[in-house]
């Protein structure tokens, strides 16, 4: 955490929302994250790809997911009291991602609540959707987060 948050548990109410800034998917970084961590054809090979059932170079889901990751940190999550994740509920893939692709990050809070056995950690379940340049969203993921709960006396930063 850095010296000074900007965002407590207190900021993730329910309906909240976070939007972060877009990040272009190019080819060369499907061909890198595939070559290193997704090897199958059609993130690797173009050849491969236009005779797949995509038709064309894909990202990695695990790439998407991990650029919606850096938006998240970037956007806001660094400048939260964060306390990490137990992990996700679920995690979708719902479309291709392709080279030239602009993708952005809507994180929406479903749930938050103070941890029973820990109440200086408050949890927030929230919906984060990765959308492309058309406003389709490409991934969805659900899951929790644990925040510090804001010091007494500290007025909210909104």
């Amino acid at each position: 955490m850095r010296a000074a948050a900007r965002f407590w548990w207190e900021d993730f109410v329910v309906g909240a929302v976070f939007e972060t800034a877009g990040a272009e998917v190019t080819r060369e970084h499907i061909l890198e994250f595939a070559g290193r961590y997704d090897p199958q054809p059609f993130h690797l090979d173009e050849d491969a790809a236009r005779e797949s059932l995509f038709g064309g170079l894909v990202a990695s889901g695990w790439m998407t997911a991990s650029m919606s990751m850096r938006l998240m940190c970037d956007a806001y999550l660094l400048d939260t009291a964060s306390l990490g994740s137990p992990g996700l509920e679920s995690l979708k893939w719902l479309l291709p991602v392709r080279p030239g692709d602009t993708i952005r990050v809507r994180t929406t809070v479903l749930e938050s609540r103070v941890m029973a056995s820990r109440p200086h950690v408050g949890l927030a379940r929230s919906r984060m959707e990765t959308l492309n340049q058309r406003d389709e969203v490409v991934l969805a993921m659900e899951g929790w987060g644990m925040y510090r709960r804001r010091p007494a006396g500290d007025p909210p930063t909104n």
